[in-house]
């Protein structure tokens, strides 16, 4: 069972809209150690830049002021960005102008030790690049990037067919493969953990057969609602019933019955959009309505009286619904009690109509 679980999961990880949501929700929750990682890889490119200006004795020279200038501005612009697919433009961008950077600085140290620090700012960005939120066609853009500027063998003493330079290829080819493995194994587990993620939270929050929220869900978005808005603006709670729905049940079957049931959620998530609704469970949907006139009230539950009922369908229903208005300091609890009495009266005085608590 769990294997056909991984399975489904996987497949819902691979469709791109769930790709594209992961992206931007890994970009957000990791912006500010992006801005951070950018800060401390600018430090570093200049603290090694000065030690090489001074006690290299190079100078600090205007295309250390251009290179730096340019990195603080990339820095800048990332606390601007919202967006993950701007943000993996920037890092490409950014990247480019540290590779130059360090590539400068190299440069200057002596010749035989040259390699070796390429080979060493290589794994620093790749590293860094492994663990920021880059999308696929970003992170392979960095990795060419640095094998194109930070090639050890360019510009370098180092020789492909010596020991050394044997050595070196060695290791740059094994730094580079598990660098890119990690990333896209790394990418892989977190799309599947966040694809989960979802999964969990719609089985908790949100009702299977119908696709509206379920009573878990309506309790703390309306509490929250309730809390957040001011008393002196309306709130009022609704309970709906689709009537006669056991008869439905016992002489169509239960298919028909979901099917009631789903047609019943589509009505309301149409009438009520703007406003909290759920499926409470069995046959009982709730309405929570803010900040709105009784005369707005009534007429929207009209509206969904006349949705319902005028549904074309093989097997027509009506809903009875229950309305209150939320007293000050009173809980969503104890307006549920109410609006549970007043459905009482609609199913009693007929049905197919609304009545409000007395």
């Amino acid at each position: 069972m769990l294997k056909a679980i991984e399975t489904d999961i996987s497949k819902q990880a691979r469709l791109s809209a769930l790709q594209a949501e992961f992206a931007q929700h890994d970009f957000e929750e990791l912006r500010t150690f992006c801005r951070l990682t950018y800060i401390a890889s600018t430090f570093i490119w200049l603290l090694f830049d000065l030690i090489v200006s001074f006690k290299g004795q190079q100078g600090f020279t205007g295309l250390s002021v251009l290179l730096l200038g340019t990195m603080m501005m990339a820095t800048l612009i990332l606390g601007f960005i919202v967006e993950h697919r701007h943000f993996d433009v920037l890092n490409v961008f950014f990247v480019a102008v540290m590779a130059l950077g360090i590539r400068y600085i190299v440069d200057g140290l002596p010749e035989e030790v040259q390699p070796i620090w390429l080979v060493l700012a290589t794994a620093s960005i790749f590293y860094s690049a492994s663990v920021l939120p880059l999308s696929r066609w970003a992170f392979l853009a960095v990795v060419l990037l640095t094998w194109l500027t930070l090639n050890p063998f360019l510009m370098t003493s180092a020789e492909v067919l010596d020991l050394r330079g044997s050595l070196i290829l060695c290791f740059y080819v094994f730094l580079s493969s598990v660098t890119i493995y990690c990333f896209f194994k790394l990418r892989q587990v977190k799309l599947y953990n966040f694809t989960l993620s979802k999964l969990l939270m719609s089985q908790a929050y949100m009702d299977a057969l119908t696709e509206i929220p379920n009573r878990r869900s309506f309790m703390a978005q309306a509490t929250q609602v309730l809390l957040a808005r001011p008393r002196e603006h309306d709130h009022y709670l609704a309970m709906i019933d689709i009537d006669n729905f056991k008869k439905i049940n016992d002489q169509y079957g239960h298919d028909v019955g979901d099917e009631v049931l789903v047609r019943t959620a589509v009505c309301i998530k149409s009438v009520m959009a703007g406003h909290q609704y759920a499926r409470l469970g069995g046959e009982e949907f709730a309405v929570y309505l803010s900040g709105v006139r009784r005369t707005d009230v009534e007429a929207l539950m009209t509206t969904l009286c006349r949705q319902v009922r005028e549904d074309p369908h093989e097997h027509p229903v009506t809903v009875s619904i229950g309305l209150t208005r939320l007293d000050d300091d009173e809980s969503l609890n104890q307006a549920l009690a109410k609006a549970d009495k007043a459905l009482y009266a609609s199913k009693h005085n007929g049905k197919d109509r609304f009545s409000f608590y007395l």
